[in-house]
């Protein structure tokens, strides 16, 4: 075996409330002129008014900026806006707040900042990217993870598909996981990204990468949604549930610096050409994936089962799967997702192009079993 390196390098400040300190973090990181980059539709919400009140606490004084235009799929042209932004209000740091695709925004802007004629499509994933502007993220959804990512995904211009860009550099400086700022998520999007971080945790443990570091984190993070997931959805004022999604979420991203499987190779496109939720792409095909992958190496569900409080012991591999698979498909009904992909605008003339991106993913080259275009176009019809 070669040598390998092991690593879980980002600062986290977690619990409620915990946003308040962010103008002691933004001094300790020599900030002063943050450009805080964000959706739309966070502009009005209590959790947009805490980090007002965190970034002017007794001060009528502005120095700190917004970016505010990020698509809820981040477009190529969401990441050169907020770097002129950033360039022209002379910035210092950014604070990425709100869901994956404004932290990944907040992240992937800095790049340009630091050299304005990059292409992303070309990006040199090999280039020395030290020194790039410090940033904060501090999300808003218990989904992504991308808080803890080195990589921050976003739809290109030309090609109108999702690439990932891959670089330590992009990790943030500092994470803040305060679950006030995801009390007023509601209970579909609540549901929807405790599914993508749901399939975060069982994605990275399966795939075949040796870091048995990730596999403790990522089956803990499974116990943990198993249990918090429901409770948030019930009850969006459960600020425990509310915290410990938080932090599951931050384990799936951390986990899956393994890489991810068949169930993500089959969302990205769902995303870009559907327009379906990234959390609810993988929640629609998590059942069908796991059940492709079962079916070829059986047994590989068992300590998921084991997460999950499931008696999957005394059992033969199989068996353990298929109650593993049975108890997550009537999971994500009790959250409220049991619909099929036709319930969210998807055809069966979306299928060639689906299938096309799909098989182009890399996430499915580190599937637990090898996957064919043919593979895929089956599993698309499975959900149809």
């Amino acid at each position: 075996m070669s040598a390998l390196s092991f690593s879980f390098p980002t600062p986290i400040l977690f619990g409620p409330g915990s946003v308040r300190e962010l103008p002691r973090l933004l001094r300790s990181l020599g900030i002063k002129r943050p450009l805080v980059v964000t959706d739309p539709g966070l502009l009005t919400t209590d959790a947009f008014r805490l980090l007002t009140e965190a970034l002017m606490p007794g001060r009528q004084d502005q120095h700190w900026f917004i970016f505010s235009e990020v698509h809820p799929n981040p477009h190529e042209e969401d990441v050169h806006k907020a770097a002129d932004t950033f360039l022209r209000t002379q910035s210092d740091g950014v604070i990425a707040f709100g869901g994956g695709s404004a932290l990944d925004v907040g992240k992937a802007c800095r790049l340009r900042v630091k050299q304005a004629a990059i292409v992303l499509e070309d990006f040199p994933g090999d280039k020395d990217w030290s020194g790039l502007a410090p940033c904060i993220a501090i999300p808003t959804t218990a989904g992504t993870g991308s808080e803890v990512g080195r990589s921050a995904v976003i739809t290109l211009e030309k090609t109108r598909r999702k690439t990932i860009l891959f670089h330590a550099s992009l990790l943030p400086q500092q994470v803040i996981l305060d679950p006030e700022l995801t009390l007023g998520l509601p209970a579909k999007l609540t549901a929807a990204t405790g599914a993508d971080a749901l399939t975060h945790c069982i994605e990275s443990f399966t795939c075949p990468s040796f870091h048995p570091l990730c596999d403790g984190i990522a089956l803990e993070g499974i116990h943990l949604i198993r249990h918090a997931l429901p409770r948030a959805v019930r009850d969006g004022d459960d600020i425990e549930a509310r915290g410990n999604m938080l932090i599951a979420a931050s384990m799936g991203a951390i986990a899956f610096q393994k890489d991810l499987g068949v169930v993500h190779a089959l969302a990205h496109p769902l995303s870009t050409i559907c327009g379906v939720h990234h959390g609810l792409a993988n929640a629609l095909m998590l059942v069908a994936g796991m059940t492709f992958n079962a079916e070829r190496k059986p047994g590989i569900y068992r300590r998921v089962g084991i997460a999950c409080g499931l008696d999957t012991f005394r059992v033969t591999p199989a068996e353990a799967d298929d109650v593993t698979i049975g108890f997550i498909e009537r999971f994500l009904a009790e959250i409220g997702i049991n619909t099929r992909l036709s319930d969210h605008g998807v055809t069966e003339g979306h299928l060639d192009a689906l299938v096309t991106q799909a098989f182009d993913d890399p996430c499915h080259r580190t599937n637990v079993v090898s996957v064919s275009k043919e593979d895929l176009l089956t599993l698309y019809k499975a959900r149809l």
